[in-house]
């Protein structure tokens, strides 16, 4: 009997492990800020940072908001996985313990961008409007 629950225990643990590698492999991606650079076709902003939130047309201008998850490159996001893997493995799953919380809070920056077009649809000017930014985030972005 003793045997069996021991068995059980193990088996519920190692079931727990992956949940931080998984949750480390499914943040969200990089977003290419380099659409926001002036002349850019609004077709290229939208592909990569999805619809905009707001949108609205003065004076022959389209301006709008858009709002995404900033995620990480895709060799941050296979280095975090691999870790939380081989730390699961050498803690026999108390690594979740750690790990989890960490990947629930470091899940990527919520960033918003006001984007203004011109008459051809073309980034005219682009502005972010969440103060709480790196200096990386705004890279390859001109005004």
């Amino acid at each position: 009997m003793k045997k069996i629950v021991i068995v059980l225990g193990l088996a519920m643990l190692l079931s727990l492990q992956g949940c931080a590698a998984v949750m480390a492999s499914n943040q969200p991606h990089k977003k290419n800020l380099t659409v926001l650079e002036v002349g850019k076709h609004r077709n290229h902003v939208i592909s990569e940072l999805g619809a905009p939130v707001v949108s609205e047309t003065l004076n022959g201008e389209r301006k709008e908001i858009y709002t995404f998850q900033q995620g990480y490159s895709k060799a941050a996001r296979i280095s975090r996985t691999m870790w939380h893997t081989t730390a699961d493995i050498a803690t026999i799953g108390l690594w979740e313990i750690i790990g989890s919380p960490t990947e629930i809070y470091f899940s990527g920056q919520q960033l918003s961008y006001e984007v203004v077009f011109d008459a051809q649809d073309n980034v005219k000017s682009a502005q972010l409007i969440q103060t709480n930014v790196n200096v990386d985030d705004k890279e390859g972005l001109k005004q």
